[in-house]
């Protein structure tokens, strides 16, 4: 298992002096707090709604995401945090601070965040109006509209709605998570008797209504309910009314020794639909009373409530994306095919038996994975296909193919990872329809999540068999593979399948993988190998050759990774970072960080792909540097806590397209970048004057990757980034 350096037994006065200082170093000094560096990052995603590069409906779709995002961000961060400060845990985190200190610094920042996406959903409706698109406000409709809006209500809306009264016989109700409902004070009118009642709005019906005919015009359900209020109470006049939502504790613990591992995850699912409030957000025009009444009953503590004076919802805008004005979304794009592939008649072994090849998403089209397990299925000479399903999504291709080939009398297993947050239901029944039809089902470990992303075919070849395996960097999720930058590593290397195999072995057997010769593996020894390779570029610069280490991720938190980089820069290795959210190192820190630069992309597509590189003695890129993908990123459920994989790169072509094109070019990129200061704060890159600009997206758009032109690649010579700057 793996070897931390705080249980290295090596005394303190035997450190040498750099360790030492680090060790020394007040924490808040060296490290960012996690919270708050994601909050950061959603504040980049909602910097985009603002972004005139976009087109407006993008624009918008920006906006929705960060809705969406903060949403989860309450759910399970600052539900774990207040978990924390209730039961009166001492842990801190890395910079030093209790959770009721993260829990105000990051309701502040998260409160600043909802007022700006106020602020921008105020402007893009003014630009959508002006584009043709309406979300109408009070009295602003024809006597056409009225009728059509009414009959719509009581035909599409009523019968679906439920009104409650609040009062000693009917006690406040359970409100679902995501739950939105109206409060009302009503009195009636031949008595004047005061009425509390609630309208709980199920969650299928839709937040924005369109209206038929010319133009695109639509009405919000919260106005659309205070329109018709007569027709759900007659015989009452309003008083008073508001909406409000809320988010629920959706955290999920599961016992250790659970013996039914499904079974128990059904029972947390039905938990997690009922947890605590965690945010309670309310409009602001709601009466006070009824405000307050809504919070008492909901049990909802003063920190949990936010009065909006906006709209409720901001994820919600997305209904408004209509596919009626192309020229308001991003330009439609085919994904690529590589010529690799087409070069063998479409034949996927053909093409890897031929060469190691990556496919590069959404650039370049998932299909050609859908394809390998496809292919694998029907192949009369594949004897066996073992695949790892982290999300996987409800229309999987990848599914159904492994089901057809078991049917087909395949030796098929899945590794089915339960515990993939929000996608825990639609792995359950991806497991139950692979188990009916025969497949060898295994749910991997309590404690640890399978996040590898593997898939490996055993095929018959002439009296023997060999096997080809895919390493990917993203989920087999359809969706997804269309917006998020990932990498496909298809091989037929036979010891990186040996190693696969192992893998396998453990996560269906338990069987600790020994002797694996290329593949690092989580949570055996992938940090230390990731500290060895930093050690290396460490040795070479004290040598007086270049140190230099490239690498893309998601997230940077391990703090023993970072206290690595801090001590490789300090002895002068140049540290180039490329990570899209969580940053907790600080870089540019005189003394401690001088030669690390960090940067983030954030644009039409997520980058997700993680990558490093290490110069190995060169300056990067190299041909003698040492080149790595991953599933994991550098943080410590990834190493610690997952089963991941960090797989070698020794091709040659494809090297030079993992190290050459894509860091490369991420690297270069001046349009969607932002770059981080050492206090956590971003500044967006902005192209010098007589600078030209260079979009990593655009140019991965337009140009095919290496590894995958086959016979194109002799008539074509790839195009380096540093030829692809755009005006």
């Amino acid at each position: 298992m793996e070897k931390h350096p705080e249980n290295s037994g090596q005394d303190m006065g035997e450190l040498p002096s750099i360790q030492a200082m680090l060790l020394d170093m007040p924490s808040d000094e060296k490290y960012l707090n996690r919270e708050l560096s994601w909050l950061q990052f959603n504040m980049r995603v909602l910097e985009e709604a603002e972004n005139l590069r976009h087109p407006l409906l993008e624009r918008l779709r920006f906006l929705s995401i960060s809705g969406n995002n903060l949403d989860e961000f309450y759910m399970v961060r600052i539900a774990g945090l207040k978990g924390q400060a209730e039961h009166g845990t001492s842990v801190t985190s890395a910079d030093g601070r209790t959770p009721e200190q993260q829990l105000s610094a990051a309701n502040e920042l998260a409160e600043q965040l909802m007022s700006k996406q106020q602020l921008v959903w105020a402007g893009l409706r003014l630009e959508l109006e002006e584009s043709g698109i309406q979300l109408l406000r009070r009295d602003a409709f024809s006597a056409e509209e009225q009728n059509w809006i009414e009959e719509y209500f009581l035909s599409n809306i009523l019968p679906v709605l439920t009104p409650i009264a609040v009062d000693p016989a009917h006690p406040f109700p359970f409100i679902q998570n995501h739950g939105f409902t109206m409060a009302l004070s009503l009195s009636r009118n031949n008595d004047g008797y005061e009425m509390i009642a609630l309208l709980p709005v199920p969650s299928h019906v839709k937040r924005f209504i369109r209206l038929p005919g010319d133009g695109c015009k639509f009405v919000s359900l919260e106005l659309l309910l205070e329109t018709f209020i007569d027709q759900l109470f007659p015989g009452y006049t309003l008083l008073g009314n508001g909406v409000f939502r809320i988010l629920r504790d959706s955290d999920m613990e599961i016992e250790d020794e659970a013996e039914d591992l499904v079974r128990t995850f059904e029972t947390a699912l039905k938990r997690r639909r009922r947890g605590r409030v965690i945010r309670l957000k309310v409009d602001s025009d709601m009466p006070e009373s009824l405000c307050s009444l809504v919070i008492d009953r909901l049990k909802a503590d003063k920190g949990t409530v936010v009065l909006v004076d906006g709209i409720i919802g901001i994820n919600e805008l997305s209904q408004l994306i209509v596919d009626d004005f192309p020229e308001l979304k991003f330009k439609p794009y085919n994904p690529r095919m590589p010529e690799r592939v087409k070069d063998f008649g479409g034949d996927i072994f053909k093409a890897i038996a031929a060469k190691d090849f990556v496919v590069h998403h959404p650039y370049e089209s998932f299909e050609v994975v859908h394809q390998f397990v496809r292919q694998a299925a029907g192949d009369p000479d594949v004897v066996a296909i073992k695949q790892t399903l982290y999300r996987a999504g409800a229309q999987s291709q990848i599914v159904r193919a492994l089901i057809e080939a078991s049917e087909a009398g395949k030796a098929v297993t899945a590794v089915v990872e339960l515990k993939a947050r929000f996608d825990e239901e639609q792995n359950i029944k991806w497991a139950r329809d692979l188990e009916r039809a025969g497949v060898h089902v295994v749910y991997g470990f309590i404690t640890l999540k399978t996040h590898a992303k593997l898939s490996m075919v055993v095929r018959r070849e002439g009296g023997r068999l060999r096997s080809y395996t895919h390493f990917g960097t993203g989920n087999y999720h359809p969706i997804t593979t269309k917006i998020y930058t990932d990498l496909s590593f298809f091989t037929a290397d036979p010891v990186l399948a040996q190693d696969a195999n192992k893998i396998f072995n453990y996560l269906t057997g338990y069987v600790e993988p020994v002797g694996m010769e290329k593949l690092v593996m989580s949570p055996m020894n992938m940090r230390d190998k990731l500290l060895e390779m930093i050690d290396a570029e460490i040795k070479h610069a004290e040598a007086g050759r270049a140190g230099a280490i490239w690498a893309k991720l998601n997230a940077l938190l391990d703090r023993h990774i970072i206290d690595k980089l801090y001590e490789a820069s300090i002895a002068g290795v140049q540290i180039d970072l490329v990570i899209r959210g969580i940053c907790t190192l600080r870089p540019g820190v005189k003394g401690l960080s001088d030669n690390i630069r960090v940067k983030s992309i954030v644009g039409r597509f997520l980058e997700h792909a993680r990558i490093c590189c290490f110069g190995n003695g060169r300056c990067l890129p190299s041909a003698e540097a040492k080149v790595f993908i991953s599933s994991a990123d550098w943080m410590p459920r990834n190493l610690s806590r997952r089963v991941e994989t960090l797989v070698p790169i020794e091709n040659p072509t494809v090297h030079n397209q993992i190290m050459g094109q894509v860091m490369a070019a991420n690297l270069m990129d001046n349009a969607q970048s932002w770059r981080m200061l050492p206090d956590g704060q971003y500044e967006r890159l902005v192209p010098d004057k007589g600078e030209k600009t260079f979009v990593a997206h655009h140019y991965f758009r337009y140009n095919p990757s290496m590894s995958g032109r086959g016979t194109a690649l002799d008539a074509d010579n790839p195009v380096s980034p540093l030829m692809h700057i755009v005006e």
